[in-house]
């Protein structure tokens, strides 16, 4: 998205608001918080990701001439909002937890204060940001766990739903500790490792799959080799023949099983391998994996050596989508809320503390932002007058420690694949339950 346009990724609803604030002389500073209502089903908790490039890009949120042309043609807008709109910079403040934090339901992932008009500006850009990257990176934890150690890379890129996607996807799944890419965009966008094989197609312009074997290793000398293209095991057996020829300058790093049954392959192949004497050529599985197959393959005890995980993990199938919201909780120092069944919101701007024993995570409190709480608070002021502030931008080695670490602090049924029962406790201070309770007795 090219940065003078940026401002037109809203919903038109937005605009419309933000004329009519103006026209009504709203524009005292307001609060918006950005959180997830409830957790999906198959999640214990979400890794918060995605927030700093979207605060990045607020920096340069603009309306160039071209977009205030084509709002003009709407025929909804006046002279003087488009003038606004033509004027427009941000200049409030955001505070937000790190990126590749763990939160969960009702907490706040970043919190907007800024101008009314400003601040509800930002609501379908920040959203569309937060959850995307969310939701995936969320996703690979669950993949990483099942892996237990065992190195994971992305090829999902073909499969995403488009190229943004694709590209903050990689981004996503990397911070989280995914080992590398097939993504070659993305790693040299972002510096992420690339990695890859070959495909079955490589196999089949050739006369034999020893040719293509001897041909491919040519050129790549530490490649992996595709074996399922025919009879995997007798593509062990090409293998070993290729090694007897090369000798010392055999240097094939792996091969990679991409169907039929992995559990009795891997074993079949790891013999295979050891008879040619191949110890040191590992074993790579890749083809419709999610958590479970890895799970229930780390849990067999089989030979593989690393993962390649693509259509489940790009598109996080089993759960999509987040109940992520954008709600104003305050105007003019003065909290809002809602009365819609289900759908509560905590006035007012908040803190969540996170109380760590002995280096488990016990319980989180979401407090009112001034609250005096025990835990290490998680909202940090990341953008202030408009800009970021650069001590709490990290580089993306910082943000894969970050996640590593504040992982490892979560109870294992929380971090497990499986539901944890009981769930990760999180509560609401009895200040804010008080301060929610007077402002739901003023609107009534």
């Amino acid at each position: 998205m090219k940065t003078a346009n940026s401002g037109l990724f809203t919903d038109l609803y937005e605009l419309t608001m933000v004329q009519a604030y103006l026209e009504e002389d709203l524009t005292k500073e307001a609060v918006f918080s950005l959180y997830v209502r409830d957790l999906p089903e198959r999640r214990n908790y979400l890794l918060a990701c995605g927030q700093q490039e979207a605060i990045q890009a607020i920096e340069s949120f603009r309306f160039d001439d071209e977009s205030i042309d084509y709002l003009r043609t709407l025929d909804l807008f006046r002279p003087s909002f488009l003038d606004w709109l033509t004027n427009f910079r941000f200049q409030g403040t955001i505070r937000a937890v790190a990126e590749g934090t763990p939160i969960f339901a009702d907490e706040p992932i970043l919190e907007v204060m800024a101008p009314l008009p400003q601040a509800q500006l930002l609501e379908t850009f920040l959203m569309n940001q937060v959850h995307l990257q969310t939701t995936l990176a969320s996703k690979a934890t669950r993949i990483l766990e099942a892996a237990a150690g065992k190195p994971v890379i992305d090829f999902g890129a073909r499969r995403t739903h488009g190229m943004d996607a694709a590209l903050q996807g990689s981004l996503a799944f990397y911070k989280a500790g995914i080992e590398a890419t097939s993504n070659v965009l993305a790693g040299k966008r972002f510096g992420i490792p690339v990695t890859g094989t070959m495909a079955h197609s490589y196999i089949q312009t050739h006369e034999s799959e020893k040719e293509a074997f001897r041909s491919f290793a040519s050129q790549y000398p530490e490649t992996i080799l595709l074996i399922d293209t025919y009879d995997t095991l007798e593509a062990v057996d090409r293998i070993g023949e290729l090694a007897s020829e090369l000798g010392d300058a055999f240097r094939i790093r792996g091969v990679r099983i991409d169907s039929g049954d992995l559990e009795e392959l891997s074993r079949a192949v790891r013999q295979k391998l050891n008879s040619h004497e191949l110890e040191s050529v590992g074993i790579v599985v890749s083809g419709g994996l999610d958590e479970e197959k890895i799970a229930a393959l780390v849990a067999s005890k089989v030979p593989i050596d690393g993962f390649g995980v693509g259509t489940h993990m790009g598109v996080s199938s089993d759960a999509p989508s987040l109940n992520i919201v954008y709600k104003l909780c305050s105007y003019d120092g003065k909290g809002a809320t809602k009365l819609s069944p289900g759908k509560p919101i905590l006035p007012g701007a908040k803190q969540i503390h996170r109380i760590i024993n002995d280096s488990t995570a016990t319980h989180d409190i979401i407090g009112r932002y001034d609250e005096s709480l025990p835990g290490s608070p998680l909202l940090k002021t990341a953008m202030r007058h408009g800009g970021m502030v650069h001590s709490w931008k990290q580089s993306l080695s910082s943000i894969r420690a970050h996640c590593n670490l504040q992982r490892s602090y979560l109870p294992d049924t929380v971090r497990s694949i499986e539901p944890a029962d009981p769930p990760y406790d999180v509560r609401v201070s009895p200040d804010l339950e008080a301060y929610t309770a007077s402002v739901e007795r003023e609107i009534s």
